[in-house]
C-alpha cells in the first residue's frame, strides 16, 4: 500500500489546479492516483497541450487579454457558477504567475489555504525584501519606487550599479541594470505610471544559488541546494545558456543555504508547499543574501534535475502534502537517494536539433521542445557532472545555440 493509498478518504476531495502555463502534469496525476478528483483551470490557448486528460475530471478555460491576463470578474463569475455543482476543497497554483489569482480566489470563496497577505511574500519582490529585512535575513539594499525623496536618498547612500526589478515578474524577466542616477531617472520616466510596479536594489555581483524544498506542518522536510553555473541575469539578458548543478550536501555552502532557506520560509509563514528560493553569495564580502522565493516547484526543468539527484519528484510529493494537510493525515517523505545531477538548456537555431552528438551514459534526460536543446546528466561524482556540462556548453554554443533579445530590449528598441 502506497502512502497515497493510505491517505485516500472515503469521499474524494475536489482539487482545482490553476495555471496559465503548461506544467504540473505529475502533480495532477499524483492527486488522481490518490483517488481524488482533479480539475484544471487554464488559458484557452493551452487547450491542446499534453495535459493528462485521463487524470482530469473536468477542464475549464479562460481567454487571455492582449497582455496575457485574465479578467478577474469573469474568473469569479465562472468559478461561482461552477461551484453550484462542485465544492472545491483545495485550490492550487501550479505556476508563479497564478499565486495571486489563487490567493484571491481562496479569500473570495473562503477556501482554506494561503491568503493574499502571505501570498505576497511568495510573489511580490518588494514584500519579500521588507519581510526578510524585518526578520533579520540579509538582503541587498533596496527601496520602493513610490516616493521621489526615498529614491534620491537611496541613490546618495547606496553605490551604483543598481537593478530595477519588476515586483511581480518571475526569474530575471524585466530587470534593468542602472549605472548612474540620471540613467535611473530616465528609466523611471520610461516606466511612467507603471514605476510603482518596480523596486530598486543594489547590484551585488556574486554566485547565485537556488534551494528547492518541500515544507509540511511549517517545517522544511526536504531540500536540495544547487548552483547556477551562470547568473540568471546574464542568461536572460545576454542570451546565455542555462546551467545548474546540485551541490555537495556536506559542503559549507549547502549547509549555509539550507539554514538560510529554513529561516526565510519560517519568517514568511510557509505552512506546506513546494518552494523555490534563490540566494546570492556576494563576491565582495562572501556573505549570503536572500534574493527571492516562491511557493511552487522551480521552473526550467529544475524539478527533473532534483529528482535524478535525490529520487524525490517534487510535483508528486507536493500533491501528497496538499492532501495530507487537508485531511490532517501524516505525510511520510520517501527514501532520499544521494547523487549529483546537472542540467543544461539552450535555445536552438533549428526546430528539432540532432542530439546524437551527445551520447555519454551519464545522460538521463533530454528536453523535447521545438527550437530548444537540453540535457540532464547524473553521476556519483559532482566533478564528472561539471565536466560534462562544461563540455556540452562548448558543443551547444558552436553547433546549436541561438539567442533572443530580452523582453526589455525588445520593448526599448
Amino acid at each position: 500500500m502506497t502512502t497515497f493509498e493510505r491517505k485516500t478518504m472515503s469521499h474524494p476531495l475536489h482539487v482545482l489546479c490553476i495555471s496559465r502555463f503548461f506544467k504540473g502534469t505529475d502533480f495532477i496525476r499524483g492527486i488522481a492516483e490518490a483517488g481524488h478528483r482533479v480539475y484544471l483551470l487554464t488559458s484557452q490557448k493551452l487547450e491542446h497541450e499534453a495535459w493528462p486528460k485521463e487524470s482530469l475530471t473536468d477542464t475549464y478555460y479562460m481567454v487571455e487579454d492582449e497582455n496575457g491576463q485574465w479578467n478577474k470578474n469573469h474568473l469569479i463569475d465562472g468559478l461561482a457558477y461552477t461551484m453550484r455543482s462542485v465544492h472545491f476543497d483545495i485550490l492550487v497554483a501550479l505556476d508563479d504567475f497564478d499565486v495571486e489569482h489563487v490567493a484571491f480566489l481562496r479569500e473570495y470563496f473562503r477556501i482554506p489555504g494561503m491568503g493574499e497577505t502571505t501570498a505576497r511574500y511568495f510573489r511580490d519582490k518588494l514584500a519579500m525584501r521588507i519581510k526578510a529585512k524585518e526578520s533579520g535575513i540579509p538582503v541587498p539594499a533596496f527601496s520602493s519606487l513610490f516616493c521621489d525623496k526615498d529614491i534620491h536618498e537611496f541613490c546618495e547612500q547606496v553605490p551604483a550599479p543598481w537593478l530595477v526589478k519588476p515586483r511581480m515578474q518571475a526569474s530575471a524577466a524585466g530587470i534593468k541594470k542602472i549605472y548612474h542616477s540620471q540613467e535611473l531617472w530616465d528609466h523611471l520616466a520610461y516606466l511612467g505610471q507603471e514605476r510603482h510596479e518596480y523596486l530598486i536594489e543594489q547590484f551585488r555581483p556574486g554566485q547565485v544559488f537556488h534551494v528547492d524544498a518541500l515544507s509540511f506542518q511549517s517545517e522544511v522536510i526536504f531540500s536540495r541546494e544547487s548552483e547556477y553555473l551562470d547568473p540568471p541575469f546574464d542568461v536572460a539578458h545576454g542570451g546565455g545558456i542555462f546551467r545548474s548543478c546540485i551541490l555537495d550536501e556536506n559542503s559549507v555552502t549547502s549547509q549555509s543555504l539550507k539554514e538560510l532557506n529554513a529561516s526565510v520560509l519560517s519568517a514568511f509563514g510557509m505552512q506546506f508547499s513546494a518552494c523555490h528560493t534563490e540566494f546570492i553569495q556576494c563576491r565582495e564580502d562572501g556573505k549570503y543574501y536572500f534574493l527571492e522565493t516562491s511557493s511552487r516547484v522551480g521552473g526550467a526543468n529544475i524539478a527533473e534535475m532534483v529528482a535524478f539527484a535525490s529520487g524525490i519528484n517534487l510535483w508528486k510529493e507536493w500533491a501528497e502534502i496538499e492532501i495530507a494537510a487537508k485531511t490532517n493525515m501524516p505525510y511520510i517523505l520517501p527514501k532520499v537517494s544521494r547523487s549529483f545531477a546537472g542540467i543544461i538548456i539552450s535555445l536552438a537555431s533549428m526546430p528539432d536539433p540532432d542530439q546524437s552528438v551527445f551520447s555519454d551514459e551519464e545522460i538521463v534526460w533530454r528536453l523535447k521542445k521545438d527550437h530548444h536543446i537540453g540535457l540532464i546528466v547524473q553521476h556519483s561524482d559532482r566533478e564528472r557532472v561539471l565536466q560534462l556540462l562544461n563540455s556540452y556548453t562548448n558543443t551547444i554554443r558552436e553547433r546549436f545555440h541561438a539567442s533572443m533579445p530580452s523582453k526589455e530590449k525588445l520593448t526599448e528598441e
